[in-house]
């Protein structure tokens, strides 16, 4: 039996009307490859649905929905000084020359899709520093289709940009007015997976004293499903996400997987893993899909000790704050949420 919003007791009503308007974001069938996925996302018929998202989403940077007033925003690239294509940056900020604690943020699409540079992220950046932050989104390397940065490779490529940005954040504190001693690394969905993967490569490196905070949104961790350990992997499926296929483990990391690599999948992280990880928030939706492994690694940094705080939206589906025009007060008590943590 089809999922039929009107008939779910938990959702949102304004949720439940936007629901027929919003499409998969991962497509309902499996893939014979990958090459196949790069092709597919290459036809004119995905070209041009990526142009409405794009006309939809550009429509959620208003003045009505978050004012400009106050605030400087700025473009720039960088080329990180190991090798690897230039990469774009969008930041926004309090239009004065104060130093500010800094909210590094990944823009979600299942590391594979999308640019910080869609409408609802510069309202979402504009939502921030508004708190009086300075906000710095990255435009990675995704796998399946061009960001802004037109190159596109599987793992770890988006992960070697993440972090290039943010040693970049470092080495430019003083110009661009940011604490590097407070740093927070935040993201949703696939920038939710890339914010821990990036917090798992730095413990690894020892390195984890880049980042003072990280605070992930439904977070993309586990990679195939549906997974028996996670129920919402199966009852929330197809609650705008349709995860029952094997394209978002194959676009992104397929070999990472069969390896049980934790940079690329945190679900396969340990306690070892995690241990010494900086103060963390997992903040999930009550009707995603992604809830459960979402949950379950907030109880493993409990568990390693690690200074983590576990919140859930009720009546959501997966990444509400991040629709803007959806429910307003929702995106506002999240951001105030991160922002809170990263003034902390």
């Amino acid at each position: 039996m089809a999922y039929d919003p009107d008939l779910d007791p938990r959702l949102d009503p304004r949720l439940k009307a936007l629901l027929p308007l919003l499409t998969s974001i991962v497509e309902p069938t499996d893939a014979a490859s990958r090459e196949q996925m790069l092709a597919e996302a290459a036809t004119p018929d995905a070209l041009a649905a990526i142009e409405v998202m794009n006309q939809v989403t550009d429509s959620m940077d208003r003045e009505e929905v978050v004012s400009s007033v106050g605030l400087r925003v700025m473009t720039e690239t960088f080329t990180p000084p190991t090798g690897g294509p230039t990469l774009p940056l969008y930041i926004v900020r309090p239009d004065h020359d104060e130093v500010l604690p800094c909210v590094y943020y990944l823009h979600g699409g299942g590391m594979a899709t999308m640019s910080c540079f869609q409408g609802n992220y510069r309202a979402w950046a504009k939502i921030l520093a508004h708190h009086g932050l300075c906000v710095v989104m990255i435009d990675f390397r995704n796998a399946i289709s061009p960001s802004r940065s037109v190159e596109v490779a599987p793992y770890p490529a988006g992960l070697d940009d993440c972090e290039a940005g943010l040693r970049y954040l470092h080495a430019e504190a003083d110009r661009l007015g940011i604490d590097p001693t407070a740093i927070t690394v935040a993201g949703e969905s696939g920038g939710g997976n890339l914010t821990l993967s990036l917090a798992l490569r730095l413990k690894r490196m020892g390195e984890l004293s880049l980042i003072a905070g990280l605070y992930a949104l439904c977070p993309y961790l586990c990679g195939k499903y549906p997974d028996e350990r996670y129920p919402s992997t199966t009852e929330n499926d197809g609650i705008f996400l349709s995860l029952h296929t094997n394209r978002t483990w194959l676009g992104y990391g397929a070999e990472a997987f069969e390896q049980g690599d934790p940079e690329a999948w945190p679900s396969f992280a340990t306690t070892a893993h995690v241990e010494g990880f900086p103060p963390t928030v997992i903040s999930v939706n009550e009707c995603d899909p992604l809830r459960d492994e979402g949950i379950a690694f907030y109880r493993l940094l409990l568990e390693a000790g690690v200074e983590a705080r576990g919140r859930m939206v009720l009546g959501t589906i997966h990444a509400t704050e991040l629709i803007p025009v959806a429910c307003p007060e929702i995106t506002a008590s999240t951001a105030a949420d991160l922002a809170a943590f990263a003034k902390r």
